[in-house]
């Protein structure tokens, strides 16, 4: 029965459905994958396996029934940046896990639809890097390369999916963290238009928080486009369970490659991907980059930096003095002081200067929905560089190398994300190929404003016509 954890979501809960598997079995199938991969990737760091197993006891006699919900008898992980009822989110901070939450709001939305929620996956301290280490449960490794990062902040989760340990994840983003763990381990994931999600529950910011952070989102995070689409019916009201797919022969893709720095290999894999799809009907058309890039990355950064104090709750600012280097975010904007007070001040922006930034965005927005009168979506880059070997030094001394021997500025991670994140805008990110390294490779297709469904059509499409997830390498 191993091969079962080889499925997708929707090809477990087919075989929950058909009785080829119980959900106590595939909860034990599932905790045994975890104990097999957990010494070489760390990517599963707490668990609650006593309310687990008496979740799946009580799937299987719903399903003896005829009855449940769309994931009834489904094991689960869940980033540890969301709160769940006896595992509170630490985000990589002791005096955060010491708490006694309810769920957030969408790891409850998951729960009533049955699924068997047992453990929480890996991130970065406040969920503010592009890899996935703290001092509260150490470094999460690439199933691809132990050597490497599976991303973040999102990264346990994109590790855990990739090995097989979890067939569903639930992430988050604002600086890429559900798109370039995808990228980096090989899946997909699918950021929403910002507001369609709830964030309540996910810390930061601060526990109890109920307002909306700007820029930040929620969204699936899976082994295929079609598992992307059904967690996200779940979690959003309006979203169809199942949709038509786009039909590639009348499909109108702008492939966006230029304006930022980009690895060889990674142009190499996306160009591949844009000539298989021209093979199967696709229009794919180069575009230079779709907004002015200058005036993207200042709003952006300013946006960004607002958020660094607010993120913050005030419990865990002694807790960060004690971690080597600052928040990422603030240092990705270019900090060079150690210490949180230092950040606040430099780059916590004024409330003039965020009015400023949003309304560049807002004529970004007018921008790229002119720019959507011409494509159905756009196809980038995630990331400059393939999974990165694992770097815990200061950020102000971390360097991105490339396969040619050029050297990038660690803050590039924030390049080729920032467009979709600034402007509010959903992406669904798939894999696009192994490059020459032999690492995964993904791509975004970007969507206007409220799109998700036809990102997700445009996924599930490719997916299916041309392949996606490729599980890497055993051992």
């Amino acid at each position: 029965m191993a091969d079962l954890l080889a499925r997708d979501a929707t090809g477990q809960l087919s075989a929950l459905r058909a009785k080829e598997v119980s959900a106590v079995e595939l909860l034990k199938l599932s905790l045994a994958r975890h104990e097999q991969t957990h010494a070489r990737l760390n990517a599963v760091v707490a668990a609650d396996l006593e309310r687990a197993l008496d979740l799946a006891k009580a799937a299987d006699d719903l399903r003896a029934k005829g009855a449940g919900g769309p994931l009834t008898g489904l094991p689960m992980t869940i980033k540890d940046t969301f709160d769940v009822i006896g595992m509170a989110a630490s985000s990589g901070i002791e005096a955060l896990r010491r708490r006694k939450p309810d769920d957030a709001a969408v790891v409850a939305a998951a729960r009533r639809a049955g699924a068997v929620i047992w453990g929480k996956t890996n991130v970065p301290v406040m969920a503010a890097d592009w890899q996935s280490f703290n001092p509260l449960y150490g470094v999460t490794n690439n199933p691809w390369d132990r050597t490497r990062v599976p991303g973040g902040s999102s990264g346990g989760a994109a590790a855990a999916l990739a090995a097989g340990v979890t067939a569903l994840e639930i992430g988050s983003d604002i600086g890429g963290s559900l798109r370039v763990p995808a990228s980096f381990c090989g899946v997909f994931s699918h950021k929403p238009t910002w507001g369609l999600v709830s964030q309540v529950g996910h810390i930061p910011p601060a526990p109890g928080t109920h307002a909306e952070r700007d820029l930040n989102v929620v969204g699936p995070m899976a082994r295929s486009a079609r598992d992307l689409r059904l967690l996200l019916s779940i979690l959003a009201e309006g979203v169809p369970a199942k949709a038509e797919l786009a039909d590639l022969r009348t499909l109108k893709l702008g492939l966006w490659l230029d304006g930022f720095p980009l690895d060889p290999e990674v142009r190499a894999v996306l160009e591949d991907l844009a000539g298989r799809l021209r093979a199967a009907g696709v229009e794919v058309r180069p575009i230079s980059a779709p907004a002015p890039l200058d005036q993207l990355m200042d709003a952006y950064r300013v946006l960004l930096g607002s958020l660094v104090a607010t993120d913050m709750p005030p419990t865990t600012q002694a807790a960060m003095r004690r971690i080597r280097g600052p928040a990422a975010i603030a240092l990705a904007l270019g900090a060079r002081r150690e210490s949180w007070a230092g950040l606040t001040r430099a780059y916590t922006a004024s409330h003039a200067e965020w009015i400023a930034a949003d309304e560049v965005r807002a004529r970004l927005r007018s921008t790229m929905a002119e720019a959507f009168e011409a494509f159905d979506a756009i196809l980038a880059p995630v990331a400059p560089t393939v999974a990165f070997p694992h770097d815990h030094k200061p950020f102000a001394s971390r360097r991105l190398k490339t396969s040619d021997g050029a050297a990038i500025a660690y803050p590039a991670m924030l390049n080729w994300i920032a467009l979709a994140t600034a402007c509010h805008l959903p992406v669904t990110t798939i894999p696009a190929g192994l490059a020459a390294s032999g690492l995964p490779v993904g791509a975004q297709i970007i969507g206007p404003h409220g799109a998700d469904s036809r990102t997700l059509a445009i996924a599930q499409a490719i997916d299916e016509a041309l392949g996606g997830y490729v599980a890497p390498p055993p051992g």
